[in-house]
């Protein structure tokens, strides 16, 4: 079984060993929505729709290019950088500023498989390569995680203490996307599951604001491990005072401290983790479709598959051991 998903500790290995921080990431495993190799002459402009509940990202593998989200600095890419858009906002990438930007979905694009396609625009000048891709996570801690990152975050090869391996991913990615090759589109998920991850560990250890709040609350020795605990087993029948005895500290200390560095009481957070296996029904009014087929059919449309597979396979994968 997956230790993440274990709810004892390994054996040997006391739970003050436990890295909840650690375990948090474990949780970014994507799905790719779609992944789009763009090959791009000067002066192009291309501008990227909001994506609700995706985490965009931009290998650029030869050339330059901005990019602008709203509310944070533009940022000039070269080769050997990796940028994330965590929030699925709209955004525009361009040769240079004020290039009028074509909106992507208007473009002619060559579609090589149900999830990857190749887009080719511009001008014919300068050229310009990217590796584009959206991507979703399922669990939980994933999201909580993904809510707290800022606009844009940028993983800079060339700057990284871990240059080389970082650039060699890059030059894989790349590699891949130039021919898809039979399991291509896996190992480029693969790839980009170890750039986004190290892009919100340089992140995580960098920035201030990651030392607080529940990132904050992830390094305490017991609160880390409570939130653990809760990620491990969600649907066990947790108590205020079930938790403090899993982490040695009496009912009322438990509560106040999990208050004071989550941000919100211990069983409120229980309930938004056991939300997602709620009815779809449920889901879909929460969502504010009319029915369960309208958001049915919503889900199929933009994930690939019904939601009731997405589920199915979840359960599948909980049973594994």
């Amino acid at each position: 079984m997956d230790q993440a998903a274990s709810t004892v500790d390994p054996p040997g290995k006391p739970w003050a060993m436990v890295d909840p921080l650690g375990e948090a990431l474990h949780f970014l495993r994507m799905r790719g929505v779609v992944y789009t190799r763009s090959e791009l002459t000067a002066p192009w402009g291309l501008e990227l729709p909001p994506m609700s509940n995706c985490l965009l990202f931009h290998v650029v593998t030869a050339g330059r290019c901005w990019l602008e989200v709203h509310g944070a600095e533009p940022r000039l890419l070269q080769p050997g950088e990796f940028a994330l858009v965590p929030h699925g906002e709209g955004h525009q990438i361009s040769s240079a500023h004020g290039v009028p930007a074509a909106k992507l979905f208007d473009l002619p694009r060559e579609q090589v498989s149900e999830r990857y396609e190749v887009l080719r625009h511009g001008g014919g000048g300068q050229p310009t390569s990217l590796v584009c891709g959206a991507v979703r996570f399922d669990h939980p801690a994933a999201h909580r995680l993904v809510k707290l990152l800022p606009r844009v975050i940028s993983l800079e090869a060339w700057t990284s203490p871990h240059t080389e391996w970082i650039q060699s991913l890059l030059r894989l990615m790349a590699v891949e996307a130039r021919q898809l090759r039979p399991g291509g589109e896996a190992v480029i998920t693969r790839l980009a599951d170890i750039l986004v991850i190290q892009a919100i560990r340089s992140w995580i250890l960098e920035d201030p604001a990651a030392q607080t709040g529940w990132l904050g609350a992830l390094r305490d020795k017991q609160i880390g491990r409570a939130i653990s605990l809760l990620h491990r087993d969600p649907a066990r029948a947790w108590t205020v005072a079930s938790l403090a005895a899993e982490v040695a500290m009496s009912r009322s200390a438990f509560a106040a401290r999990f208050t004071e560095l989550v941000g919100e009481p211990a069983m409120h957070y229980v309930t938004c983790l056991k939300e997602e296996d709620a009815p779809l029904a449920v889901l879909a009014r929460r969502l504010g479709y009319e029915s369960e087929a309208a958001f049915s059919r919503a889900f199929k449309r933009f994930i690939g598959v019904s939601p009731g597979a997405v589920r199915r396979e979840k359960q599948g994968q909980s049973g594994e051991t």
